[in-house]
């Protein structure tokens, strides 16, 4: 699939798609063989479990708030106007722990199946299932620390 050209407008999302994932809400922008992006609205106290893409890279351009990023065994911190740049293969997680909401504007390269894992995970309640479907679309998470 060819990207095409023109203007998502910020109160759109393509072919009016909303997704509620692991209690965040994300809404693509732009989605083609080679990228897709979409805007997160991550409430406070919601996170993304440390997981590696193997065959992507991320980005995460945080808009408004705070999210701290575990990348590679670091702690990190970003604020508005930070980029958080996730390569492919490297370990990483995504947390809210500012007690407010954060809005940021993720982008991944190449696309590959993230695409039709949103579209699996959305309300999707169970923890396992989500890691199941995630392994089944070339997002492998990480066992929880203690496991």
């Amino acid at each position: 699939m060819a990207m095409t050209a023109g203007l998502t407008r910020k109160q759109d999302s393509l072919d009016g798609i909303v997704w509620n994932i692991l209690g965040q809400t994300y809404v693509p922008k732009q989605h083609s063989e080679n990228s897709l992006s979409w805007h997160a609205t991550f409430p406070a106290d919601t996170f993304v479990p440390p997981h590696i893409h193997p065959t992507q890279d991320e980005f995460v351009y945080v808009l408004d708030g705070t999210l701290e990023f575990w990348l590679d065994g670091r702690d990190m911190r970003a604020v508005a106007g930070d980029l958080a740049r996730l390569p492919m293969g490297i370990a990483h997680g995504i947390f809210n722990r500012s007690g407010q909401t954060t809005t940021c504007l993720f982008w991944v390269s190449p696309t590959r199946k993230l695409f039709d894992l949103f579209k699996a995970l959305h309300n999707v309640p169970d923890p396992a299932e989500v890691v199941r479907l995630a392994a089944l679309h070339e997002v492998d998470f990480l066992p929880p620390p203690n496991a």
